[in-house]
C-alpha cells in the first residue's frame, strides 16, 4: 500500500463498499473514506527521521509528540492547555479560566509527587523506586485513607514500603532524616497500607546495609568480609524475627573489628549506624555468645 501524503488516497479500493482508502498517519490508521472502515491500525510513523533539520518546514516535520508521560504527575502529562492570547469571546475566556483550576485531587498528587521527588533526589534512590511509591500512594488515596494523616507522613511510608518491596538497602532513619514529619505519624502511615492494602512486606536483610557503613566507618574490605560473614552465619542458624537490623549490624561491625584488634568504641559505631549503645552491647553479647566466638 503506498502512501503519499496524511490525507492521500491510496491505491487500493475498500473491500466492503468499494470505496477509497485514506491513510491517517498522525493515528497510523487506514480507513475508508465512506463508510469509515479501519483497514490497518497501529502503523509506523515513517514521515519522521532522524536527519538534520535546516528549514522551519523540516524541523516541523521531524517534531514528535512532546514530553513522555509520567505516573509521577497528576494527569500522567496529558494535560490540555488552551492558549488565552487569541480568544476574544468573554465566554471562551471564562472556560479557559476554569479549564486552568486544577481539582483538590490533582492538587493532593501535585503535592505528594514534589515531596516525593525531594526525598528520592536527596537520598539517590532509582526511579523505579519513586513509581511504586506512587502507585502506593495513589491506591491509598483511592481508598480514603489519607483523611486525618498528613500528605508528607503518607507518602514518607510510601517510599518506605517501596523500598522495602524492592529490597532497596535503605532504612527508615534516613527517611526520617530527610522527612518533615514525625516519626509517629509516619510509622502509624505504613502501619495503615500493610493492613489496608494487604501487603507482605519483607524484612529487610541486615548484610545488605553493612557496605554503608563500613564506608562511613572508613574501614577495609577485610572487616566487610568478616561483618558480611557473621551476619549471614547469624541470621541462618537463629531467627532475627522482631531484632533491628541495623543493631545486628552494628553488633556484627563492632566483634570483627575486636578480632582484628582495631580499637573503635562501641559509641563511635553507634552513632554512625544510628542506634544506643545498650543496642549494640546487647546485640553484641547476643552473637558472640551463640556463635561461641572468643574474644
Amino acid at each position: 500500500m503506498e502512501i503519499t501524503s496524511n490525507l492521500n488516497v491510496v491505491s487500493e479500493i475498500c473491500p466492503e463498499c468499494g470505496g477509497s482508502i485514506i491513510a491517517l498517519n498522525q493515528i497510523g490508521e487506514n480507513v475508508c473514506s465512506q463508510c469509515g472502515l479501519v483497514i490497518n491500525e497501529r502503523g509506523v510513523d515513517v514521515n519522521h527521521s532522524d536527519k538534520r533539520a535546516y528549514t522551519s518546514q523540516e524541523k516541523k516535520q521531524r517534531e514528535h509528540t512532546g514530553a513522555p508521560i509520567s505516573s509521577l504527575l497528576p494527569d500522567i502529562g496529558l494535560t490540555t492547555v488552551i492558549d488565552r492570547k487569541s480568544i476574544n469571546d468573554p465566554d471562551l475566556k471564562r472556560a479557559v479560566k476554569w479549564n486552568t483550576r486544577i481539582t483538590w485531587e490533582k492538587r493532593n498528587l501535585l503535592i505528594a509527587a514534589t515531596e516525593l521527588k525531594r526525598i528520592c533526589s536527596n537520598l539517590n534512590l532509582p526511579n523505579h523506586i519513586k513509581l511504586e511509591a506512587i502507585k502506593l500512594y495513589k491506591d491509598a488515596f483511592k481508598r480514603k485513607l489519607l483523611r486525618g494523616r498528613s500528605i508528607n507522613s503518607m507518602i514518607a511510608a510510601c517510599i518506605y514500603l517501596a523500598i522495602r518491596l524492592k529490597k532497596i538497602p535503605r532504612t527508615l532513619q534516613e527517611i526520617l532524616e530527610e522527612s518533615s514529619e514525625n516519626e509517629k505519624d509516619i510509622r502509624r502511615c505504613y502501619r495503615v497500607l500493610i493492613r489496608e492494602l494487604n501487603i507482605k512486606s519483607p524484612n529487610t536483610n541486615p548484610s545488605a546495609l553493612i557496605p554503608t557503613y563500613i564506608a562511613n566507618l572508613n574501614l577495609n574490605h577485610e572487616i566487610l568480609e568478616m561483618a558480611t560473614k557473621i551476619v549471614n552465619t547469624f541470621s541462618t542458624k537463629f531467627s532475627t524475627s522482631g531484632k533491628d537490623p541495623k543493631g545486628i549490624v552494628a553488633g556484627a561491625i563492632y566483634l570483627a573489628c575486636r578480632l582484628k584488634g582495631l580499637e573503635f568504641t562501641q559509641k563511635q559505631i553507634a552513632d554512625v549506624v544510628g542506634i544506643t549503645e545498650v543496642t549494640l552491647r546487647s546485640r553484641f553479647k547476643e552473637i558472640s555468645t551463640k556463635l561461641n566466638v572468643e574474644i
